[in-house]
Parts: structure tokens; sequence; C-alpha cells
């Protein structure tokens, strides 16, 4: 098996990874009640995606 000859140092290896990262997910507003959620998903504050009500919300929790 082969074995370095020389240890990498802390540039190198860093160079390397600069790709290496996590990026912020999208995230857009409820156009019903102006919420934060991610694209494509229902709205947890009160129910609706794409105009249609989906998800039964109890009013206490408006």
């Amino acid at each position: 098996m082969a074995v370095p000859f020389r240890r990498t140092s802390k540039t190198k290896k860093r160079m390397r990874r600069t790709h290496l990262k996590k990026t912020v997910g999208s995230l857009t507003t409820c156009p019903k009640c102006g919420a934060t959620i991610r694209p494509h998903r229902a709205c947890l504050q009160c129910g609706y995606y794409k105009n249609e009500e989906v998800i039964k919300v109890d009013e206490e929790e408006k």
C-alpha cells in the first residue's frame, strides 16, 4: 500500500475543501398569511397550498 512521502499541509488541505460547504435553503412567503415557508410545501400557519386549504388548522393556533 502506498504511503504519502510528505505530509499534506493545512493550506493544501483547506484549498482542496473550499467547495465543500453547506448552502442555505431557499425560503418563500405564504401568499395567504405571510409566514415564511419552504417552497412547494403547505403552510403550517394557515394550512393553505396554492390557494386551497389542504390542512385543517385550529383557530387557536392561528
